[in-house]
């Protein structure tokens, strides 16, 4: 007599998780919203809103916290049912802010519910808060209030600072979009910004790139040719004792496990390899480059560059280097220079020059989606991700799966190669 075959364990779809910077006036970042969608393909169902904060906490305690706000505050959405079961038991309180939404009564439950996050070392957020806001008996738990200041006409912002802006309680604008947002709302007295405005360049009449920033492009420029001449790059690497540096601590790193230590740049270019070496090197130049922005713009172009190289095997780019597109995708806001100007001391593949100057133009290009992919999934447009994920024929699932590798192998390349210096 035969048996009935057991059907297949239905694999649980990956989860994706986004970011947003939260930063203080001097654009250092200091936590991170995280922002939740599962992996499905299928169209939010109703109870997403109450299974997102235990979804998103599962996710932090698979990936951890670590890896996902590199080591600083993760802002978490809560529902109403999410505060008052407790979902925040498993996770560190000193690294989690609670953010509570506007549409969260302030009912008895929820004050109490307050009170014991407080009690264990919780922060706590009022998000969207506006004047007269329901919320008002939750005020004395808050350390963070979030205002929406393109909801929120600035007079009004500036009245709500002067009233609840305390030594416990930090104030947050929020869609700061751009650079006149940051502005705007720093006169009105915000100490802490989410959006992301600090991604595009802060002076465009810049016209002319500096020397030792023209010396790393020159590098990026040696690696992206057809043939590479290892005898022009490795004396460019020479001229850049703390590019030198990296490549000598990198290779003698735990992480590549060599049995020997690495002597030489010659050495250390043909143990790495030509492909790895290139690899390498674009992801140091970049990280040199933007060593006195926010450190969340370099780690954005590493996450961005993975994230198009584990895809593209799955969609069609014409044979175009889809890692150096990621890579290349923030180096205006990097040095602060037009795209244009950038991409002038390089030479690129003309389908990915096509794309990084198209995309500053609101034009398209073969290459679009893949590139409008890799920014809605970093926005958390997972509405726009799973539509663009149609067109390429990719998955929700093999997006989010990619994306958290991406984010997970960035975090470790920055822990691993980190721009320090020799003492």
């Amino acid at each position: 007599m035969g048996t009935k075959a057991q059907a297949a364990p239905v694999e649980k779809p990956s989860p994706c998780i986004a970011r947003q910077p939260i930063l203080t006036a001097d654009e250092e970042v200091v936590g991170y919203e995280l922002l939740f969608r599962e992996g499905r393909d299928e169209r939010r169902l109703a109870s997403d809103s109450e299974n997102a904060t235990s979804a998103t906490i599962d996710t932090l305690n698979l990936v951890g916290l670590g890896v996902l706000c590199d080591g600083r505050m993760a802002f978490i959405n809560c529902t109403h049912q999410g505060l008052l079961r407790d979902s925040f038991a498993l996770l560190p309180p000193g690294d989690v802010v609670v953010q509570i939404p506007a549409t969260v009564p302030a009912d008895e439950e929820v004050v109490q519910a307050c009170e014991r996050l407080k009690q264990r070392g919780f922060s706590i957020a009022l998000d969207n808060f506006v004047q007269r806001d329901s919320r008002e008996a939750l005020v004395p738990y808050a350390d963070y209030i979030k205002v929406d200041i393109t909801r929120v006409p600035p007079m009004q912002c500036a009245s709500l600072v002067a009233a609840y802006r305390s030594d416990t309680c930090l104030m947050l604008a929020h869609k700061v979009e751009t650079r006149q947002h940051f502005v705007t709302a720093g006169k009105s007295g915000f100490t802490r910004f989410q959006g992301y405005f600090f991604r595009f360049p802060e002076n465009l009449q810049v016209r002319q790139i500096p020397a030792n920033q023209a010396t790393y492009l020159r590098l990026l420029s040696a690696v992206s040719k057809s043939e590479i001449d290892l005898v022009e790059v490795e004396a460019l690497i020479k001229h850049e004792p703390a590019l030198c540096y990296r490549l000598l601590r990198y290779l003698n790193s735990p992480l590549l496990g060599l049995s020997s230590p690495v002597l030489s740049v010659r050495n250390a270019l043909n143990l790495l390899g030509e492909k790895e070496s290139v690899k390498w090197i674009r992801m140091a130049t970049t990280s040199t480059m933007g060593q006195d922005k926010s450190s969340d713009l370099v780690l954005a172009s590493l996450v961005r560059a993975r994230f198009c190289e584990l895809i593209a095997p799955r969609v069609e780019h014409a044979n175009a280097d889809l890692f150096l597109l990621g890579m290349l995708s923030l180096i205006d806001a990097i040095l602060a220079v037009p795209m244009g100007m950038v991409v002038e001391q390089l030479c690129l593949d003309p389908i990915i020059k096509e794309e990084l100057l198209a995309t500053k133009m609101g034009k398209k290009t073969p290459l679009s989606p893949i590139y409008d992919l890799m920014v809605a999934r970093e926005v958390g447009d997972w509405g726009l991700v799973t539509s663009l994920g149609k067109k390429l024929n990719l998955s929700l699932s093999f997006v989010a799966e990619n994306s958290n590798a991406a984010m997970k192998w960035a975090r470790e390349i920055t822990s691993t190669a980190g721009s320090s210096k020799p003492q």
